[in-house]
């Protein structure tokens, strides 16, 4: 079963994509592989800022950080999510937790060659916390949670589980 120390950032941007994904992830169910939009995000990431290295913190595994304390994500989509700012916000929580002094969140979106920063503040620990409890509480569950709507679901490697009838 799960615990509050093997919550990664996967988990929480599938909390905020689609608990239901959040769900069968957490049962070991990964097609993510057969996925051409996870793959492109793969190639992305693997093309941008390759002079930085990798931070693993077992569960979690940051794009970097920089002098500063700031976490850099690199994100193969075109605009912000919630899911992305969530994401930082628990990679903030998880340096804090081992004594790093985290600053916040620099996103990167090589396609618009756009960053956003997200400060991290005494409101942005308390969410993280909040957030952890909730995957804790969607993993645990002994049903999966609803699906989407369709729309919803456009690109999203667990579509046939969800869709084929």
């Amino acid at each position: 079963m799960i615990t509050e120390a093997d919550v990664g950032g996967v988990h929480i941007k599938y909390l905020y994509h689609c608990p239901r994904q959040l769900w069968l992830y957490a049962r070991g169910v990964r097609p993510e592989h057969l996925n051409t939009a996870v793959l492109l995000g793969e190639a992305v990431h693997d093309t941008s800022y390759t002079r930085n290295t990798p931070v693993d913190l077992g569960a979690a595994r940051l794009d970097f950080v920089d002098g500063r304390h700031w976490v850099h994500e690199v994100k193969s989509s075109t605009r912000p999510t919630p899911a992305d700012q969530a994401q930082g916000r628990h990679y903030c929580h998880r340096l804090q937790q081992i004594g790093i002094d985290a600053q916040g969140t620099v996103l990167h979106y090589p396609k618009t060659r756009r960053t956003h920063r997200h400060p991290y503040t005494a409101e942005e620990a308390q969410q993280a916390r909040a957030d952890i409890d909730r995957v804790l509480d969607v993993c645990t569950a002994p049903e999966s949670p609803s699906r989407l709507t369709r729309t919803n679901c456009r690109g999203c490697s667990y579509t046939d589980y969800c869709w084929t009838e």
